[in-house]
């Protein structure tokens, strides 16, 4: 289950691990789950592609993957949250991680297993159908755990997705997660000069917030990274964050980037240089969030 970067929020426009129109008001947590579920099972054929992972996706991916890679020992026994069609678990176990990677979406789950297959790496990638709400089901321990575009954007509650982590992670291990931001200074931009003025401040939202992709909805969640931490405070220490696609456009505004890339991607150096700095590391698409168990 990943955070989609094309999204439009609101009003839709448009009718190893073992295993132990949206209406005004949101449903209860069940049926938000079950309608993300369905959603991301709708685009699961293509999501490893321009959907899924273009260029401004890829160039987030590359940050996490090195802030996973520094943070885990070789070898590690890694638990992808939301792992997608496993681009993100492949690219693990290549590096010679041992990955066990868990979707909401069971179409998503098969892609991934497809994938490891197709490259040769079922022995270090075990793809599961289990939703972040659902970790009370997974036994084992893990020396690292990450999750990359949103996942946990879609967790109905935060703080027992924390002390499940907890659980399974041993003492000293890290989360590295990608999670959508309540501030993107070019969200807020893109959609005021078009006069959509409550689209640009819908990340502004408290609670569970109704997103449509693909006819269907997405039930969403945007943190401030104080906020975000704070479900996470009793078992882990804060290491860092980081703003991602601060000064890029998010994703989902990829065709401007295709027009200008020169351009563009020396904004991409000033994410790079300056999306760490107080104030700015606040802002952003996601951010980028690493703790430690103590």
């Amino acid at each position: 289950m990943r955070g989609w970067h094309k999204l439009e929020t609101g009003r839709r426009e448009a009718p190893a691990g073992s295993v132990r129109q949206p209406p005004r008001r949101a449903p209860p947590d069940e049926a938000q789950l079950l309608d993300t579920q369905r959603a991301f099972d709708s685009v699961a054929a293509d999501y490893d592609g321009p959907r899924g992972n273009n260029e401004l996706i890829q160039r987030m991916r590359l940050t996490l993957w090195d802030a996973v890679h520094s943070a885990a020992p070789p070898g590690a026994r890694l638990l992808d949250l939301g792992c997608g069609t496993g681009i993100d678990a492949l690219e693990f176990a290549r590096r010679g991680f041992h990955v066990v990677a868990t979707d909401w979406s069971p179409l998503m789950v098969e892609r991934a297993r497809a994938r490891a297959a197709a490259a040769a790496l079922q022995s270090r990638v075990t793809a599961m159908h289990l939703g972040v709400q659902q970790l009370d089901r997974l036994e084992g321990e893990f020396d690292g755990i990450y999750s990359n575009f949103g996942p946990l954007n879609c967790a109905p509650d935060l703080a027992a997705v924390a002390a499940e982590c907890a659980r399974l992670l041993r003492p000293g291990g890290s989360l590295v997660f990608s999670v959508m931001g309540r501030i993107c200074p070019w969200e807020l931009g893109h959609y005021a000069l078009r006069g959509r003025f409550r689209r640009a401040g819908v990340r502004a939202a408290r609670g569970a917030t109704a997103v449509g992709m693909n006819r269907h909805t997405i039930w969403t969640r945007y943190y401030l990274p104080r906020e975000f931490y704070r479900a996470f405070a009793e078992h882990f220490s804060l290491e860092g964050y980081r703003a991602l696609s601060l000064f890029m456009p998010p994703p989902y505004l990829v065709d401007y980037y295709r027009r200008r890339r020169r351009w563009y991607e020396r904004l991409g150096r000033l994410d790079d240089r300056l999306g760490a700095l107080p104030l700015l590391r606040d802002m952003g698409d996601h951010f980028l969030i690493v703790m430690r168990r103590r």
